[in-house]
C-alpha cells in the first residue's frame, strides 16, 4: 500500500496542477486553489515539486502566504466572494427556483469563511 500511494499523490498534485493552469486562461476556473492543493498533494509525495510551486514568480507569494498564515490577499477575497455572487446571478436567471438556493448557502457559508481569514 505505501508503494501506491506514492503515485497516487503525484498524479493528484499534476492533476490540480493541470486544473490551476487551466484557470489561467479560463475565466471562472480558479487558479492558486488548485496550487494549494497540488502542494498539499506534492508535499507528501515529491516536496521538491512543492516547493517549486511555492517559488513560482507570481503564485508562489499567495502560496506561501496561506501555507504559513493561512491568509487570503484582500484582492483573492474580492475575486473569489465577485466570482460566487456572479454565480448566483447567473443561477438565478437561468435555473431559478430552489436551484438559487445552492450558490446562496456556498456564497453564505464560504463567503463569510473566506472574508474572515487574515490578509
Amino acid at each position: 500500500m505505501r508503494r501506491l500511494s506514492r503515485p497516487l499523490w503525484i498524479a493528484g498534485g499534476a492533476f490540480f496542477v493541470g486544473l490551476g493552469t487551466l484557470g489561467i486562461f479560463i475565466p471562472l476556473l480558479p487558479t492558486v486553489v488548485f496550487y494549494l492543493i497540488a502542494a498539499w498533494c506534492f508535499s507528501r509525495s515529491h516536496p521538491e515539486w512543492a516547493e517549486r510551486l511555492y517559488r513560482h514568480p507570481k503564485y508562489g507569494p499567495h502560496l506561501r502566504e496561506w501555507r504559513d498564515r493561512g491568509a487570503i490577499t484582500r484582492r483573492g477575497k474580492y475575486a473569489a466572494l465577485g466570482t460566487m455572487a456572479f454565480s448566483t446571478l447567473v443561477v438565478g436567471m437561468t435555473a431559478g427556483g430552489w436551484w438559487l438556493l445552492i450558490p446562496l448557502a456556498v456564497l453564505a457559508t464560504v463567503g463569510t469563511w473566506i472574508w474572515t481569514r487574515p490578509e
